[in-house]
């Protein structure tokens, strides 16, 4: 029984069948994870190029006082329009703007405030409007599903209990006089 088992093995080990098979499953595996991570790597910076675009664009409309007064839920479906990109994007979005002073600069808390659509509604933290000439602070935090949220970034990125990763822009302007 022993010879026959020490027979077995020593044919096993001669074998060279299977060995580009072995091979192959090891860098399939590899690049599959590069090329999942590629993707979520694209479609996370074109979120955020979006976000970033359309906030500007809200936040130049606001330091401008072009006549209309913006509310929070103005100004977040306003920047959910120019980012049309975003899915759910007026449900998953929360902003932020306070006035700071420049002298004594206070930042805004280090914790965004961010909130999905499956999330209990809250209510708004800070969303105050500017004086002439005021120094003023934005926020936007978007969550939003990673495209592939089981492999490569997309596993490794902080994600709530949902699901859900985040996004945050950050922008600052001088309230211009009316």
């Amino acid at each position: 029984m022993m010879s026959c088992l020490n027979r077995l093995v020593r044919r096993f080990r001669k074998e060279q069948d299977g060995t580009a098979t072995i091979e192959f499953v090891l860098y399939f595996s590899l690049f599959s994870t590069i090329l999942a991570t590629g993707i979520e790597i694209g479609y996370m910076n074109l979120r955020h190029s979006m976000l970033d675009r359309a906030v500007d664009l809200v936040t130049r409309e606001i330091q401008l006082a072009t006549g209309t007064q913006y509310d929070y839920n103005k100004a977040r479906r306003r920047i959910c329009e120019e980012a049309d990109i975003l899915k759910n994007c007026e449900n998953n979005l929360r902003l932020e703007m306070v006035q700071v002073d420049p002298r004594q600069f206070q930042s805004l808390p280090q914790q965004a405030d961010c909130q999905n659509a499956v999330e209990t509604p809250r209510p708004v933290r800070d969303f105050e409007h500017g004086q002439d000439n005021e120094l003023m602070l934005i926020r936007a935090c978007l969550k939003y599903q990673p495209v592939l949220p089981t492999t490569g970034l997309g596993k490794a990125m902080n994600k709530d209990t949902q699901g859900f990763a985040q996004m945050i822009v950050t922008s600052a302007f001088v309230q211009e006089p009316r």
